[in-house]
């Protein structure tokens, strides 16, 4: 079991930045995959940045190439998400998952556990 809270969320005006921790506790943290998801209102869970469990593999959408980069602290059994150059697109509930697959995966079913999530909210 592994549990996940997600911290760092916030109000930001457009172009702006924003650090988003995951912190996780119970088994080792670096026995997993970590990944980043997002759902803004009336939409599905959509997909937004993994890396393996080593750190070695990156996977980022489309969407936000360029301008998030995730990265983890095995050492801290921490996790993160720094978010550059926000729009107001990027306003959603932002969760990290934990996937037993070690190596990223954009399915949230090969993800076993779940944070409560973190609102990010972008002004235009």
């Amino acid at each position: 079991q592994v549990q996940l809270v997600e911290s760092g969320g916030g109000l930001v005006q457009a172009g702006g930045s924003l650090r988003l921790s995951c912190a996780a506790s119970g088994r080792s943290f670096n026995m997993y995959a970590m990944g980043w998801f997002r759902q803004a209102p009336g939409k599905e869970r959509e997909f937004v940045a993994a890396m393996s469990f080593n750190g070695k593999s990156i996977d980022y959408s489309d969407s936000v190439k360029g301008r998030f980069t995730i990265s983890r602290d095995n050492a801290k059994n921490t996790g993160y998400l720094q978010m550059n150059s926000l729009k107001p697109e990027d306003t959603a509930l932002y969760y990290c998952a934990a996937s037993t697959t070690r190596w990223p995966t954009r399915s949230p079913n090969d993800y076993s556990y779940w944070g409560q999530g973190t609102q990010v909210t972008v002004s235009s």
